[in-house]
């Protein structure tokens, strides 16, 4: 088995927030067209990154066991965001927990927050921001858990969809590759995953929209809960299903039709065309920063093991 490295658009270009380059596929592009080439035989992917959308003539069949989904809170100054004082300022590229931070407090200042933990670690120390949020999953496969303050909960908390989970993409028909995948597939995983972008699907959203889903099986149940907000987080709605492991997807769907019934027929106009404000200047070169511009890049090199999960394999 050789593992082949693909660096993607998301991953390379860090000086611009997600929403600047265009939302759905900057993590997924690059290795669509390798699998698609024949390059690779599958793609591993963080599934918060793929977009629900598939390019033709490939699948995701299947879904490692998950991490755990929750954020992690980070902050020399609070041990939670609710003990953040008014006008802190919170580091976060993420239009979703903006606006639930948001909806909370509305006198916090939400900043452009891009790079790779320890960049992002490292700029904490330094005071440009008062807090940032991470998900915990990627602390917990990283080892990096004693940086985190608090582990927030959903209801202060609602995660992104598929978050801490990992799936496998391989070619329609591939029965060879297929019959080891679903080795490896985790029912319950897939169970929610799918619920979730079923919920994200019937919203057509994006890192654009600042929408949330989370589903967990309990006692042979699916418990669903998703979100959505108004950026600056003046407006949230709520919805949540219960059901069968069986009608996951269905649940998901119902959920999202739902709550964009009660946006109306013009989704642009609830979410507006609101971006997260510029990060401050840099404490290093005392230069503006309009994300990781105006950094030393000396400073904050990424390492080639420092980069997302992700990846593609060619099997034997």
């Amino acid at each position: 088995m050789e593992i082949k490295i693909i660096k993607t658009t998301g991953d390379m270009v860090l000086d611009k927030a997600l929403k600047e380059l265009g939302g759905k596929g900057l993590f997924t592009k690059e290795l669509d067209v390798s699998l698609l080439n024949g390059d690779v035989d599958v793609c591993v992917h963080s599934m918060k990154d793929v977009p629900t959308w598939l390019v033709p003539g490939t699948i995701l069949p299947c879904n490692l066991p998950r991490e755990d989904t929750r954020d992690a809170w980070i902050s020399p100054n609070a041990a939670r965001p609710s003990e953040l004082p008014d006008g802190s300022v919170i580091g976060t590229a993420s239009l979703r927990r903006q606006a639930q931070l948001l909806a909370k407090n509305p006198t916090l200042k939400c900043v452009n927050f891009r790079g790779n933990v320890q960049t992002r670690l490292k700029k904490l120390n330094e005071g440009i921001v008062d807090a940032t949020l991470l998900a915990l999953a990627g602390l917990n496969r990283m080892d990096m858990t004693k940086h985190l303050t608090n582990v927030l909960e959903w209801d202060e908390m609602l995660p992104a969809v598929a978050q801490g989970a990992i799936g496998i993409q391989c070619r329609e028909g591939d029965e060879r590759i297929m019959r080891y995948l679903d080795a490896l597939n985790h029912p319950e995983t897939k169970v929610c995953v799918d619920c979730e972008r079923a919920f994200l699907a019937a919203l057509d959203g994006n890192c654009r929209t600042p929408i949330a889903g989370q589903a967990k099986l309990v006692d042979g149940k699916v418990f669903f809960t998703g979100l959505i907000a108004k950026p600056d987080g003046s407006l949230k709605y709520e919805t949540s299903r219960t059901g069968a492991p069986e009608d996951a997807v269905q649940l998901g769907t119902d959920a999202g039709e739902e709550l964009k019934a009660k946006i109306g027929s013009d989704s642009a106009a609830f979410f507006g065309d609101f971006e997260v404000a510029p990060e401050p200047k840099s404490s290093i070169t005392g230069k503006k920063s309009d994300g990781l511009g105006g950094y030393d890049s000396a400073g904050y090199t990424i390492e080639e093991s420092e980069g997302k999960i992700g990846g593609s394999l060619i099997i034997d």
